[in-house]
């Protein structure tokens, strides 16, 4: 990402705060993996969407109007001992070089400098309840402002909810965001082509999560956007199954979903496939259901649409699918209004995507659906999955579990699905197994 693109957001988050503000947002904590060993850092999505600072134990203070700059940025000096151990720091001078900070502190020094830059303010944009310590840190700095009264000083006396402005502003991607959202979405898509291409009767769950993340990693995404779940059998209807490590049997199905994280953005793509190559007859059933399904939420991805409407596009299809394969009876109508479809489709189609998997902003405003918009991003995601143990249901479904998911961004005219090289056709699926066999 380019570094006037951070500068471009912090711009416009100063241009839409209240006059007489400042604004704080401290990056994520390192986290304990076990004893002394610490899992990857990564920051604070909120931090890094304003500054691109990518290192542990930093805060960002925006100061609007403030004569000596706007933009202060607290962070670890340099130290040749610490970057020997531990890896190259920006420092102060890195910065204001490489970050654009107006100027910088170390970060030793927050509790000095920042009660400071509170004095005669009116009020304080932060999010409250994400870091527990840092809202405690900041209760101190504000009774220390507060003392200061009989000095002619007060301290501001309004919180504003950070997130809520910034949530507002990452939910409308730019040309450089959806560049890396093209991109990761291209890596996940090559992803799920390699996973049809080694999958075999045999293998273990984890050793297909293997080929996901090599592959991830060699086009440039060096972490997974989360968890990835690979589900075969009983474990594709579980929904966020991540254990991945059962055996795969011949007849069985795949359901993967995995997504990769390019430049601080995430892709998010589900494909279901048959473990030996090719559908039974209850399983392409059921999978063009789904696909069905997901073709008609996608069109319902236009601006003007609520964010709701894909999702009863999707149900629509899904219910009166279930009724030709003689799961339900009854009336499409009322099957709909009783949600009969439950037991089998659970969840909902989709939701925002970005810098989080499940990223920030709004679904409704005013208890209405939101309404799509030019530059918004969501998931389409429907499934079917026949549980075992589900009452009365046929032994021919038992263990099927579906589930098909792409990226679509809402354009001027429609829509773009950004994961569209992802095989998901039961034509495109079973070839793209057959030419592995081949091979």
């Amino acid at each position: 990402m380019e570094k006037r693109e951070f500068a471009r957001r912090r711009k416009r988050l100063m241009d839409l705060v209240e006059p007489g503000s400042i604004i704080i947002q401290p990056n994520a904590p390192e986290r304990v993996r076990n004893r002394d060993v610490y899992y990857p850092f990564r920051s604070d999505s909120d931090f890094y969407y304003l500054s691109g600072f990518p290192e542990p134990e930093s805060v960002l203070v925006l100061v609007p109007d403030r004569p000596q700059g706007e933009f202060l940025l607290f962070c670890r000096e340099k130290d040749a001992e610490q970057e020997t151990w531990h890896g190259r720091r920006a420092g102060l001078e890195g910065a204001c070089a490489e970050y654009g900070a107006d100027d910088a502190f170390p970060i030793t020094d927050l509790d000095d400098i920042l009660p400071g830059l509170l004095e005669n303010k009116e009020r304080i944009y932060y999010t409250m309840g994400r870091y527990v310590e840092f809202d405690q840190r900041l209760v101190s700095w504000l009774n220390r402002v507060t003392s200061k009264g009989r000095a002619g000083v007060h301290a501001p006396d309004q919180f504003v909810s950070l997130g809520h402005v910034v949530h507002e502003m990452r939910l409308f991607k730019s040309s450089q965001e959806l560049k890396a959202m093209r991109r990761a979405a291209k890596i996940a898509a090559e992803a799920h082509k390699r996973a049809m291409a080694v999958c075999r009767p045999g293998m273990r769950e984890y050793q297909v999560e293997a080929e996901l993340l090599h592959c991830f990693m060699q086009h440039g995404a060096r972490a997974p956007a989360y968890p990835s779940i690979v589900g075969s059998g009983a474990n594709s209807c579980i929904l966020h199954y991540t254990e991945n490590t059962a055996t795969m049997k011949d007849g069985d199905l795949l359901l993967i979903d995995a997504g990769a994280e390019y430049d601080y953005y995430a892709s998010d793509v589900t494909r279901t496939f048959p473990v030996g190559g090719e559908f039974s007859e209850a399983q392409r059933l059921a999978y063009e259901i789904v696909l069905e399904a997901q073709a008609a939420a996608i069109a319902e991805v236009r601006p003007g649409n609520g964010w709701n409407e894909p999702h009863e596009a999707a149900v629509e299809v899904i219910t009166r699918g279930l009724v030709d394969l003689g799961i339900l009876k009854g009336r499409l109508r009322k099957l709909i209004d009783a949600e009969a479809y439950r037991p089998y489709y659970m969840h909902k189609t989709g939701h925002w995507l970005g810098m989080d998997v499940h990223d920030v902003g709004d679904y409704k405003l005013a208890d209405e659906w939101r309404i799509f918009e030019p530059g918004m991003v969501t998931t389409i995601e429907p499934g079917l999955y026949f549980a075992a143990t589900i009452r009365d249901l046929p032994r021919e479904w038992w263990n099927i579990g579906i589930r098909i998911e792409d990226d679509v961004l809402v354009t001027e005219t429609g829509h773009e699905v950004l994961t569209i090289e992802a095989p998901k056709s039961v034509d495109d699926v079973h070839a793209a197994m057959q030419r592995s066999s081949a091979a």
